[in-house]
């Protein structure tokens, strides 16, 4: 999947409040309760399965880039398909990152358990839209979510 297919403009924070890694997860993940795409009784779950994956190995990528998600341990009754959120640091959040440098964009995403290809595939679709220099450029000056998702959108081909 792209990442155009898995956010709404509701989905997008264009400025993360979070200082660390940590915290960007929470708030992500937040999102995700208050745009209804995550049941409130499972938030504190799925917190505890990004974690244990973030905690293995920091998903800070480099170039400002941070793609915290999980798939193990998430029941189709916790993400019944793939989600996401994404939130801009102008700041930038301390992430532990490959390049030791903050990230200003944090992508997270999540997967129902079984859909190792679907992730996999999602992760590296993520991966290679982040890395163009004029698609973070374009991400970092758009001023509010809508206009963030269409850079996205028009980055992926889909308008």
């Amino acid at each position: 999947m792209d990442l155009a297919d898995i956010l709404s403009k509701e989905q997008i924070i264009p400025e993360l409040r979070a200082a660390n890694r940590w915290e960007a997860i929470d708030e992500l993940i937040g999102n995700l309760v208050a745009t209804g795409k995550i049941k409130p009784e499972h938030r504190d779950a799925i917190i505890g399965f990004v974690r244990k994956r973030e905690q293995s190995m920091s998903t800070g990528i480099g170039l400002g880039i941070g793609i915290p998600h999980a798939c193990k341990g998430l029941t189709a009754d916790m993400v019944p398909e793939v989600i996401g959120a994404f939130g801009r640091s102008k700041t930038g959040v301390a992430f532990e990152a490959a390049d030791n440098q903050p990230v200003k964009f944090a992508i997270l995403f999540l997967v129902p358990e079984g859909q190792f290809q679907k992730h996999l595939h999602t992760l590296a679709n993520i991966s290679k839209l982040m890395h163009r220099p004029e698609l973070r450029h374009a991400l970092e000056t758009a001023p509010d979510a809508e206009s963030m998702l269409a850079v996205i959108r028009e980055s992926a081909g889909k308008r």
